[in-house]
């Protein structure tokens, strides 16, 4: 069960910071709140972005996360630099036990390699790993491990092609307001 100081900081996160309509304020605020943000003067996320134990995430340099994410932290998320997260995206590290009596929890890290694609209004559950330079489709539902340079799509997630290896982009996106 959180502390009061937890309960506390997670409304301020979630339904104040997540608010703040200048994006340079946003993020250093998260940064003072627990996000791991490897370098809060690049990159961004995005307004209404909803952020379970910030202690447990980490975002790389210059990534991009759209409005409206879920970002369940609790079992641990690594993201990786130069990573674009649509608008809508879940990322959730918390699954329940489905043949346990009691129906017990259980929570397994997310990890999201360097210049990875994830299209809106995507799922990404526990335990899964995305391989550097891998684009998951709009409105997948990732439930294993996706390759390095591979594209998939479909519910549950599928293998689709192969992406280029010769990746050289960084992100550079931000805006004052958004």
């Amino acid at each position: 069960m959180p502390s009061r100081r937890e309960q506390a900081q997670a409304y301020v996160l979630n339904h104040l910071v997540n608010r703040l309509p200048f994006v340079a304020l946003r993020q250093r605020a998260y940064a003072a709140l627990g996000v791991g943000l490897e370098d809060h003067s690049s990159g961004m996320i995005m307004l209404h972005t909803e952020i379970n134990e910030p202690t447990n995430l980490h975002i790389g340099p210059n990534c991009v996360i759209g409005r409206s994410c879920v970002l369940d932290a609790r079992g641990g998320i690594e993201i990786g630099s130069s990573v674009n997260i649509g608008s809508g995206v879940s990322l959730q590290t918390g699954t329940h036990v489905v043949d346990c009596p009691d129906f017990s929890h259980a929570f397994l890290p997310i990890v999201i390699g360097d210049r990875v694609w994830v299209a809106e209004g995507a799922r990404v559950l526990a335990g899964v790993s995305i391989g550097e330079g891998a684009v998951v489709a709009a409105g997948a539902v990732v439930t294993r491990d996706v390759r390095p340079y591979t594209i998939v799509a479909g519910v549950p997630a599928r293998y689709i092609r192969d992406r280029s290896r010769e990746l050289r982009y960084r992100l550079d996106y931000r805006i004052s307001f958004r």
